[in-house]
């Protein structure tokens, strides 16, 4: 086979690896963003239950005046009825000071419900608190462990670059141009085994002449599929050429025996 094609099988190799690795590493992105997307969640969690608890003070203090205001309306009423001089009037204040006591019931009794509620509602916002302190806590360590694993991906991808600097070393620049050319058509794969009378590449035949080429160690032709263009190589041993005169010796010395 071509001389190169030894190390153009290499090069492809480590191509797929580092396609591989850098596959990897552009999803660590990714993954961070997703880590940090459940911290926002636990916070947004946190500030609709603050809100909710600033509604519920926020109608707790305005019960709180309505209740006082219809106590003083009540009692203004009271004071009033004490000098009223026609029983018509009496009657009509008694009317007002019952409806303000009906009043100040009724802001009482929403003032309790509020008031319950608002324990319901210190205690999510202790539970947010709390979830919102263990999310940040997970997400950390997660963005650490994503860190850490992209920096190993991140090692090992110099390290695989550095291989495919030694590899490529010894291909002459023309086959390197080519094999980029055809990486570049196939998804990263410019090499195609011959096997079966097949290329791997595509499944289509390969001539029987280019198969004994391509198993011969003399030869430094290269070639490329017909149909996909993938250079083609094999790995199927080269046949070992039995001496003509060896069956003709074996059978005489048969039948000399017998």
């Amino acid at each position: 086979m071509h001389p190169a094609i030894p190390h153009l099988i290499e090069l492809q190799r480590v191509d797929h690896q580092i396609a591989t690795l850098r596959a990897e590493l552009e999803t660590f992105p990714k993954r961070i963003r997703e880590a940090d997307a459940k911290l926002s969640g636990a916070r947004a969690e946190l500030a609709a239950a603050k809100e909710t608890h600033t509604q519920g003070a926020t109608e707790r203090k305005k019960l709180e005046f309505d209740v006082q205001q219809w106590k003083d309306r009540a009692r203004k009423y009271r004071d009033q009825s004490g000098a009223v001089k026609t029983n018509e009037s009496f009657k009509a204040l008694q009317h007002e000071i019952a409806n303000a006591e009906a009043e100040v019931a009724k802001a009482e009794d929403r003032q309790l419900e509020v008031m319950m509620a608002g324990e319901e509602l210190d205690r999510r916002v202790k539970l947010a608190e709390s979830r919102l302190k263990e999310a940040e806590q997970a997400v950390a360590a997660e963005r650490k462990e994503i860190q850490a694993q992209g920096a190993e991906k991140k090692k090992q991808l110099d390290a695989v670059l550095a291989e495919r600097e030694r590899i490529i070393g010894p291909v002459p620049e023309d086959l390197r141009e080519l094999y980029v050319r055809i990486a570049r058509r196939h998804n990263g794969t410019a090499m195609a085994e011959a096997r079966d009378g097949q290329c791997r590449g595509c499944g289509m035949r390969v001539l029987p002449h280019i198969l004994q080429e391509l198993r011969t160690e003399t030869n430094e032709e290269l070639y490329r599929c017909e149909s996909c263009g993938l250079i083609l190589y094999t790995l199927e041993p080269i046949p070992v050429a039995t001496p003509a005169g060896g069956s003709a010796s074996a059978a005489s010395g048969a039948s000399t025996n017998s």
